[in-house]
């Protein structure tokens, strides 16, 4: 499946709704259930790979799980590929060209060094990433700037601004992860229009009907699922010891 038809599928206030897989099986459930495309979370990779979130997992352990991810479904493949994997433009396309991958999430922490890059280096990142794989490439650049943030309000600016810089690189959608409050993310949707917009429903935050009125294009799940049916697991592995059948 082409770049085109996951470029297509970005329409605000209808938006293109993302339950993260992280193996072929899963992948193969998401298509099974009727979903448009299949994306990735590299938390849920890692973890299955035994690594932790946060660039430690190989990155040609995480290309190669994307790539059977992407063999095992007929639909579009978006992959997380974190912050790069410190691969330099032309090799991070051509990895995910490889993988069979027609989109990517792109974040702008540095995980060598754990904090933010510079909103400069982050845009030329992405206009290296975008001239490297032209149009066969849908890049949805994640905005870091909320992770941790006591005032969401206070870091709107930064994180309007670093969109924008982004959208003007070369991505087609933007990402404010762990945006919760309605108001701010509204305003960002506002401020970065007509460019596309990621949100995730987050506890306490806005649902999936209220994200598509504020006019995002875009919703990921990101580890909920994987969370979800481990929690799942565990619950059955403690019936198991207690001496009940889970099943």
């Amino acid at each position: 499946m082409t770049a085109a038809r996951l470029r297509e599928l970005h329409v605000a206030g209808t938006p293109l709704l993302l339950p993260n897989a992280w193996d072929a099986d899963t992948a193969r459930l998401v298509e099974a259930a009727g979903f448009p495309v299949v994306a990735t979370s590299s938390f849920a990779i890692a973890k299955v790979l035994g690594y932790d979130d946060g660039e430690n997992a190989p990155a040609a352990e995480m290309f190669a799980a994307a790539a059977r991810i992407a063999r095992a479904v007929s639909v579009p493949v978006t992959v997380d590929v974190e912050s790069g994997y410190g691969l330099d433009a032309d090799e991070l396309a051509s990895r995910l060209a490889e993988a069979g991958a027609v989109g990517c999430n792109y974040e702008d922490t540095d995980h060598a060094t754990g904090g933010l890059r510079a909103l400069d280096a982050q845009a030329e990142r992405i206009a290296r990433l975008r001239k490297a794989a032209g149009d066969a490439l849908v890049i949805n650049a994640r905005v870091d700037v909320f992770l941790g943030a006591s005032d969401e309000r206070a870091v709107l600016d930064d994180a309007i601004a670093r969109a924008k810089a982004y959208l003007e690189a070369g991505a087609e959608c933007v990402y404010p992860i762990f945006a919760k409050s309605p108001e701010v993310l509204g305003d960002f949707v506002k401020a970065v229009a007509p460019g596309a917009v990621n949100a995730a429903p987050l506890p306490g935050g806005p649902d999936l009907s209220a994200l598509a009125e504020l006019g995002v294009a875009r919703i990921s799940l990101g580890t909920g699922l994987w969370k979800s049916v481990r929690a799942d697991l565990r619950a059955k592995l403690a019936e198991l010891t207690a001496g009940k059948l889970p099943y």
